[in-house]
């Protein structure tokens, strides 16, 4: 792990700007319609949109920074956890959606000077967290409104994101219930599992580095299955904090550029459209994130293209704007791990 982040290149970071840069504009160029830009005024409404849309990226990271803090006992800084934080999101940006930061949260700790015990526990703390929000949300998602007005009514598109939805929806259930188990109940227990299923020729040579996983894991269980309910509720508020920020940065720019549509269906199918998305083979889901959007939210708005233009502005200030950050941060940590 250690040593891909050391041979990290530039390419990771132009091929998803690429990705997306390409997808937006044979998008642009296939739906270009010239009323787009004569329709767009400028307006205090557009501009409270717009600050408000950074506002909620200002509420993403701050609950996840207060998480992460509250997670470690306050003995990380704000510097410590805004690098952290910084650094999960970049590596979110240049992997799949599939893998994500999180994965690398433990090397990213143990350079801010915790040790491996310690990280293991905070990086499966906060797998835990994001998936148990997912867990409850979508339920409540699924009785607020229809299938049509979800997943909506286009036949085979609406199908495909319908059954993809639930079967990944049924993997984080799976996978939220195996992180409860190994924190609070049978840490041996997940062990044992991890270490049979390691064994098998294919991935065999991961078996070492599962081994020093699992020997971590039932070290911090011992610690974290300690922690008070009252603990526990207040960093799941904080998860929940940064996660409805993360989905509001939408509603916020849809109050910006247009005056149709229904603001809390606009949040719920944030949520279901990040459950569907985590699948995505394309370094953070460039490319296809933008596509989805225009699809899913073309319903808000009335002239052509206009979905367009505001799923470019959310990715610039959602994803372009982390990779920025990252590859600002990125030169002095790597010279930290050198050390």
């Amino acid at each position: 792990m250690g040593n891909t982040i050391k041979t990290f290149k530039i390419s990771y970071v132009f091929l998803p700007v690429l990705i997306g840069l390409v997808v937006v504009s044979w998008l642009f160029y296939r739906d270009f319609n010239p009323e787009l830009f004569s329709g767009l005024h400028f307006s205090w409404r557009m501009c409270g949109g717009i600050l408000l849309a950074f506002l909620f990226i200002f509420g993403r990271d701050f609950g996840a920074m207060v998480r992460l803090r509250w997670l470690s006992d306050d003995t990380l800084t704000w510097r410590q956890v805004f690098n952290v934080n910084m650094l999960c999101e970049f590596t979110s940006a240049v992997t799949p959606s599939a893998v994500g930061g999180g994965s690398l949260i433990v090397l990213f700790l143990n350079k801010e000077g915790v040790d491996a015990g310690k990280s293991t526990a905070l990086m499966i703390s906060c797998i835990f967290l994001d998936e148990l929000f997912f867990v409850f949300a979508c339920p409540v998602a699924l009785l607020l409104f229809s299938f049509d007005e979800l997943f909506g009514s286009i036949g085979v598109i609406s199908s495909g994101i319908k059954a993809l939805f639930f079967i990944v929806y049924s993997l984080i259930v799976f996978w939220t219930l195996l992180l409860y188990v190994a924190l609070f109940h049978r840490p041996e227990w997940v062990k044992r599992l991890l270490l049979a299923v390691f064994r098998i020729p294919l991935l065999y040579r991961w078996k070492g580095a599962v081994e020093t996983l699992t020997d971590n894991l039932v070290i911090s269980s011992h610690e974290m299955s300690h922690r008070s309910l009252l603990f526990w509720l207040k960093v799941f508020g904080m998860t929940c904090i940064s996660w409805m920020s993360r989905y509001l940065v939408v509603n916020a720019l849809l109050v910006a550029f247009t005056t149709n549509g229904h603001q809390l269906l606009a949040f719920v199918r944030q949520l279901i459209l990040w459950i569907v998305m985590t699948v995505s083979p394309t370094p953070g889901g460039s490319g296809v994130s933008e596509y989805m959007f225009r699809v899913y939210y073309a319903d808000f708005f009335t002239i052509g293209g206009m979905a367009l233009l505001v799923a470019f502005i959310w990715r610039m200030i959602t994803y372009y704007m982390y990779l920025f950050i990252g590859v600002c941060i990125l030169p002095g940590w790597l010279r930290k791990l050198k050390m």
